[in-house]
């Protein structure tokens, strides 16, 4: 499978996600300080959303950071999103920016850290897409 990046704030959530997950994975460091990271293969981006209850700032500064750069961006195929349910309309709203902003595929969403039946769909699914996309880019 190709790569994971994911940004994950203070509390966690992300991260801890991804930990369970069970893959391989760059970190967007917190502090715009430390370096970013370099994929060198195409990715998938997992991102929390920290928009307000208007929508506005859903995806975490480091990640437009991130995405900024033109050969970072050129490697990302799709994003997963995480958010809390509380926020309604605007749950998970960073995936729809990214994909919007990014022309890739919104794969999935989940709510906090998530639940086991999500990292075994999210993981399943991960596995049938860089099957697919390796399919259809050889």
């Amino acid at each position: 499978m190709a790569q994971l990046v994911f940004f994950s704030s203070r509390s966690g959530n992300t991260a801890n996600f991804v930990s369970r997950l069970g893959v391989d994975a760059l970190r967007i460091p917190i502090s715009p300080d430390e370096p970013m990271p370099a994929p060198d293969q195409p990715y998938v981006l997992i991102t929390p959303t920290f928009a307000d209850g208007e929508g506005r700032g859903a995806v975490p500064r480091q990640v437009i950071r991130f995405l900024n750069d033109p050969g970072r961006r050129a490697l990302i195929r799709g994003v997963i999103s995480a958010g809390n349910r509380n926020f309604g309309k605007f749950f998970a709203a960073s995936g729809d920016v990214i994909a919007r902003k990014c022309g890739v595929p919104l794969l999935c969403r989940f709510e906090l850290a998530g639940t086991d039946h999500d990292i075994a769909r999210i993981r399943d699914g991960l596995h049938r897409f860089w099957r697919e996309t390796c399919l259809t880019t050889a």
